[in-house]
């Protein structure tokens, strides 16, 4: 509760952190607003939506407080980095489960890398959340993937496989019968250097240290199409505002689970980052009566 990020009384929208979202094309533009919504609820100040220049009218259509940035070369998300600073992306909700999603997303990694060299922006440490198709479009090179995370100023990243995203990026973990969930996450997250979150009804949270955390307030309600690109999108909220990866992860795996089980039957993903607000506000309530 006291790592949970509560904005000074003289912060603006940058103070309190910017996340990037990547979109898809111009029929899978969906999942990245229900990402960039979440991280708005969740407390980021500024929400970039990343769009290539087809899908751009097609966004506009639909945000208001969600910025939009036409950024379909890796020259213009290097411009959108420089400028802005984002605390953390989120990359892979619609992009398509493609090799070169894939070969893009560890040239971002390198970018972040390359920014976080530069003196003059080492404040703004990224991270990075590999949702959905950006996992399966990297299970045909893991090993670069793992590679880049072990760079000195590689982004923090945070990987959020399914059961069966686990089985493609980790096939000789996700088939030893041996291990539990918790240790199959645990060695995971060693392997790649990154918080992995093992999705299900028993989510699992793993850190590269070996720390981990099983969620326990799961919901059979946020079994929907576009629930995990909403806990994408919370993750990054939280981290862009100065969470450590490990403990915003968990804290965003909690908060998810919980706004699902408060609104129970009838939900679906578009339901999820308004629903959001009353968690939240107990948790401030909380956190205020703590002190």
């Amino acid at each position: 509760l006291q790592e949970f990020p509560v904005p000074a009384m003289d912060a603006h929208k940058y103070k309190r952190g910017h996340v990037g979202v990547f979109s898809g094309g111009p029929s899978a533009t969906g999942a990245a607003r229900l990402s960039a919504l979440a991280a708005a609820r969740s407390g980021a100040g500024a929400v970039t939506v990343l769009s290539p220049g087809n899908a751009m009218q097609v966004n506009a259509m639909h945000l208001t407080s969600i910025m939009l940035r036409e950024a379909g070369s890796l020259e213009e998300v290097q411009e959108f980095l420089m400028a802005r600073h984002p605390g953390a992306l989120v990359f892979g909700p619609g992009l398509g489960p493609k090799p070169k999603v894939g070969d893009f997303a560890l040239q971002l990694i390198k970018a972040l890398e390359e920014e976080a060299r530069d003196e003059a922006t080492a404040n703004h440490a990224s991270a990075m959340v590999l949702d959905a198709d950006a996992i399966t479009s990297l299970a045909h090179q893991p090993q670069a993937m793992f590679e880049a995370a072990r760079q000195p100023n590689a982004p923090a990243l945070i990987v959020t496989p399914h059961e069966g995203e686990f089985g493609r990026l980790f096939p000789d973990i996700a088939g030893d019968k041996t291990m539990s969930k918790l240790d199959k996450a645990r060695t995971a997250a060693a392997r790649a250097n990154a918080v992995i979150v093992y999705k299900g009804a028993d989510t699992v949270i793993a850190a590269p240290d070996g720390k981990a955390a099983i969620n326990s307030n799961g919901a059979p309600w946020l079994a929907t199409a576009g629930s995990g690109d909403v806990l994408s999108g919370i993750i990054a909220g939280l981290l862009a505002q100065g969470m450590p990866p490990f403990e915003g992860t968990c804290a965003a795996v909690w908060l998810h689970a919980e706004t699902g089980s408060r609104f129970g039957p009838g939900l679906i993903a578009e339901d999820l980052p308004l629903a959001l607000v009353p968690v939240l506000r107990d948790l401030f309530d909380a956190r205020t009566a703590a002190q």
